[in-house]
């Protein structure tokens, strides 16, 4: 193979696999957190911590953030683009180690999730005492991972 072949392959050319797995996750993510907290008690509430991160972020960049439903709305987009770009890093590698490294990036997500938010000044999650939360909060991002890694991995075959 010619070394435009190569970059291709190997840079330019996974792009869009990366970001399309990334957002697979990202959507893995948000369909577990959205449909699960409004059907189980105690289901973790990461758009709660997510408007807070949005609302201090535009505080203390001098502009009012939007408040109810459009607060809502901008955090959920803000979470689907950051948490694509996240995930879209199982592309860093070959594809058939994509799986452990979307396990591995879901992992930290979650740990990070349940562990950073007080620490970054974002106040606890409500109902974060129940230890339920803090695992379904784990499995939700971990979820996320898998799926980007198993998107990646299956679409590195059929190229």
């Amino acid at each position: 193979m010619h070394e435009g072949g190569e970059l291709q392959d190997r840079g330019a050319g996974r792009v869009w696999p990366a970001l399309l797995s990334g957002a697979t996750g990202a959507l893995a993510v948000t369909v577990l957190n959205e449909g699960v907290r409004r059907m189980v008690p105690h289901a973790p509430r990461m758009e709660v911590i997510g408007e807070r991160a949005l609302a201090g972020g535009l505080r203390s960049a001098g502009v009012e953030p939007p408040r109810g439903g459009d607060l809502y709305r901008a955090s959920m987009a803000g979470d689907l683009l950051s948490n694509t770009l996240y995930y879209a890093l199982v592309g860093l590698g070959v594809s058939s180690g994509a799986s452990s490294r979307g396990a591995a990036l879901g992992l930290a997500a979650g740990l990070g999730a349940v562990l950073l938010p007080r620490p970054l000044g974002l106040g606890r999650q409500p109902d974060e005492r129940v230890p339920f939360t803090q695992v379904l909060t784990v499995a939700w991002y971990l979820a996320g991972g898998v799926a980007a890694g198993v998107v990646f991995r299956r679409l590195g075959r059929t190229r």
